[in-house]
């Protein structure tokens, strides 16, 4: 019997919030979004009240696993600075085990500025730091094939350029693997492509999907022939607050999101993504999966920071319909 449920590997940041009480925006040309947030040089800028909290892929959906009754580690590099010493112990608080995260003496943790202000969207500086240190040779292997599961969150730095020797490794292990792939990862698609066939649940947003396939994703089906004839496993799509479509080869599956009150997004992808694998390690079923997630993501978008609103294993919830219809092309 394997010694983790599951493993997730991948950044944790600390997050920063700033509330701003106003932001000036002005429309640009310049920026893709059309408009930017302005600052006054020289200025001092009052922030209403600011939240310290724990972020990142790998930390978020390992706090998700723990909350779902896993056995979890998180296995990546944090500095040894304040900043990581203060990960590793919120991680430890939230139950999952960290014995093979590493600490960098050369390098900072990884930090995040998110700035909010009311109407305008968010805005996120961020600092990569030891995470991108982080390489495969830097794992303890006996360690971490220990587990049944390993989930990749979006990789940078050294271990983006070692994601296949990382899926290869798990797969002569016998450890199923889900990953999300980030734009690092896509950025090298020969790699990816000669991985998919490899892993067991695939999660992708509407962009990477897209980008991958080079096909538009308002052609869903279309998107999900290329990536049917990639992948052997679970292939997911989310669309934000659009919902998700999911496929396992032989039919689609269609789910709209829950309406709530958005608070902050922060994390809301993760969310979605660890609870579906939650839901999938436990029962298999590709419906309550998507309920899990969605629910899941719900529940954390009620809250400032990506872990305050995430569910617990014994919680309620509210599960939303899944639609179920057969791959024409299968």
């Amino acid at each position: 019997m394997k010694e983790y449920d599951i493993i997730t590997f991948g950044s944790a940041t600390r997050d920063n919030f700033l509330f701003l009480k106003r932001l000036d925006v002005a429309k640009t040309k310049r920026f893709i979004a059309g408009k930017a947030y302005c600052f006054p040089a020289g200025a001092k800028i009052e922030v209403e009240k600011f939240i310290f909290s724990t972020g990142g892929g790998g930390a978020n959906t390992a706090s998700t696993f723990a909350n779902q009754g896993f056995r979890v580690a998180y296995c990546g590099m944090v500095g040894g600075d304040i900043g990581g010493k203060l990960i590793i112990e919120e991680l430890q608080k939230n139950g999952v085990e960290t014995p093979i995260v590493k600490v960098s003496k050369e390098k900072q943790t990884d930090y995040s500025f998110i700035i909010t202000a009311p109407i305008v969207d968010r805005t996120i500086l961020v600092h990569h730091g030891a995470s991108g240190s982080f390489a495969f040779k830097d794992m303890p292997l006996s360690e971490v094939k220990k587990a049944s599961w390993w989930y990749l969150a979006p990789l940078s730095g050294k271990l983006c350029r070692d994601t296949e020797k990382l899926v290869k490794f798990a797969k002569r292990q016998g450890i199923k693997v889900a990953i999300n792939p980030g734009s690092c990862q896509l950025s090298r698609p020969k790699m990816i492509k000669r991985i998919l066939n490899m892993v067991d649940v695939v999660i992708l947003n509407q962009e990477e999907a897209s980008l991958l396939t080079k096909v538009p994703y308002s052609k869903e089906t279309e998107v999900f022939r290329v990536l049917d004839k990639l992948v052997n496993g679970i292939t997911i799509m989310t669309k934000g607050p659009n919902g998700v479509v999911v496929s396992d080869g032989r039919y689609l599956y269609y789910a709209n999101s829950s309406t709530v009150k958005v608070v902050d997004r922060t994390g809301a992808g993760d969310a979605f993504a660890s609870g579906f694998v939650s839901g999938f390690i436990r029962r298999g079923s590709v419906p309550y999966s998507i309920q899990l997630g969605i629910a899941n993501a719900v529940s954390c978008i009620r809250t400032v920071g990506a872990r305050e609103g995430l569910l617990k294993k014994d919680q309620k919830w509210q599960r939303v319909r899944v639609k179920k219809t057969p791959c024409y092309y299968c």
